[in-house]
C-alpha cells in the first residue's frame, strides 16, 4: 500500500479560540514565516516545501495537528485502509460533495486527510 500513498503538502493546526491569535503571531511575527492566503478563514504559512494552515477551532480545548496524504485512487486506498482497520472519521470536518478524499485517524488519533491530488 505504501506505493499508493505519498505525503501531501498541507498541514492543518486546529487551535482553540483562547490560543489562536498568539499561535498565529508566533508563526508570523516571532518565527517570521511567509504568510499565505487563499484558504480563508484559515491563515497559512510557508513551512519549507509544506503549507501550515492554522484554523480557529472554538469547539476544541487543545490544539491538534492534522496531516495530508495523497493517493492516485481514493476509493481503492480507502478500501485498503479500512480493511487494515484504520478508522475513518469523516465527521470531524465536512468536505464538499463529490470530493475525492476523506478523513482517517492513525492509532494515536492524529487526523489525516487522504485525497487525490486534484481533489480540490
Amino acid at each position: 500500500m505504501a506505493e499508493k500513498i505519498t505525503g501531501g503538502i498541507n498541514i492543518a493546526m486546529k487551535v482553540p479560540e483562547h490560543q489562536y491569535e498568539q499561535t498565529v503571531a508566533f508563526y508570523r511575527d516571532t518565527i517570521g514565516l511567509k504568510e499565505l492566503s487563499g484558504k480563508g478563514p484559515a491563515i497559512g504559512f510557508e513551512l519549507g516545501p509544506n503549507r501550515l494552515w492554522i484554523d480557529r477551532a472554538p469547539q476544541m480545548s487543545q490544539a491538534e495537528v492534522w496531516l495530508e496524504l495523497f493517493t492516485p485512487d481514493f476509493d481503492d486506498t480507502a478500501g485498503l485502509l479500512s480493511a487494515s482497520g484504520v478508522v475513518r472519521c469523516d465527521r470531524v470536518e465536512e468536505l464538499p460533495e463529490g470530493f475525492r478524499g476523506g478523513w482517517f485517524m492513525n492509532p494515536a488519533n492524529i487526523v489525516h486527510m487522504v485525497r487525490e491530488p486534484d481533489a480540490w
